[in-house]
């Protein structure tokens, strides 16, 4: 009894330490965005080719310029909006609601069915009831995991942070109209299940998912977090730890 209680604190206290590092990482996070949309606005009324070389830079790192359905010129202005600020502020926000540590216990939130029907995100662990690589993913190791698309809050809704040249779809109201939208993901063959989160947003809290993340989960664990999108968005590191299950 000892022993287990013993390693029960030590898992609180690195439970707690993770959650530390959320609020400091979303501060900095923060403070990051704010100076960058502050400094490209500054840029632009200097040097609109300076300000776009450093744009591109970003899209880089963040996998955008490498998405064909979109130029520059539709989504890198952008970035000195206010509604970049105000989007990402909110998505930050209720990242610290996050429960979902690497070690820790798996979030067994509510999720909801293209059929309407509610479960939840355990019941598709293996033995149980996209982006770019994704796909890839699916193919090749669907013999040792099972894969789940959960479909969440629009991250670049028209009414919202928005892209030219992009799918025009509103901020979900309704369960209605999340459902919806997400036949539009389906439509795409994502080869796995898709589900999608409530209109309260629980899973792409407690997962700290907005607005998008990876995880492997296994035996209701959390095995691996990556790392919070569009930076951390890492198909090729959660392929490198599948292939150490094989």
């Amino acid at each position: 009894i000892d022993a287990v209680k013993t390693g029960l604190h030590r898992q609180g206290g690195r439970m707690f330490l993770q959650k530390l590092m959320v609020y400091f990482s979303t501060a900095c996070m923060f403070c990051y965005m704010v100076s960058l949309n502050v400094v490209l606005r500054i840029m632009h009324s200097i040097s609109p080719s300076l300000t776009k070389k450093q744009i591109l830079s970003i899209g880089e790192k963040t996998t955008m310029t490498l998405n064909p359905n979109f130029k520059y010129e539709d989504w890198g202005l952008t970035f000195k909006s206010f509604n970049f600020v105000k989007i990402a502020s909110q998505h930050m926000w209720l990242s610290l609601g996050q429960e979902a540590f690497e070690g820790g216990e798996a979030p067994d939130s509510p999720v909801v069915t293209m059929n309407g029907e509610k479960t939840s995100v355990c019941k598709y662990l293996k033995g149980e009831m996209w982006r770019f690589h994704f796909k890839q993913l699916v193919k090749d190791f669907s013999d040792i995991a099972d894969f789940l698309v959960i479909y969440i809050a629009e991250a670049h809704s028209t009414d919202g942070w928005a892209f030219t040249n992009n799918i025009d779809i509103n901020q979900h109201r309704t369960l209605e109209e999340r459902l919806s939208a997400a036949q539009i993901l389906v439509q795409k063959e994502p080869l796995c299940p898709v589900v999608v989160d409530e209109m309260n947003n629980v899973t792409a809290i407690k997962y700290g998912a907005l607005p998008e993340r990876l995880y492997v989960l296994q035996a209701g664990k959390v095995v691996y977090k990556g790392g919070m999108g569009p930076w951390g968005y890492s198909p090729f590191e959660v392929r490198s730890f599948l292939e150490k299950m094989k």
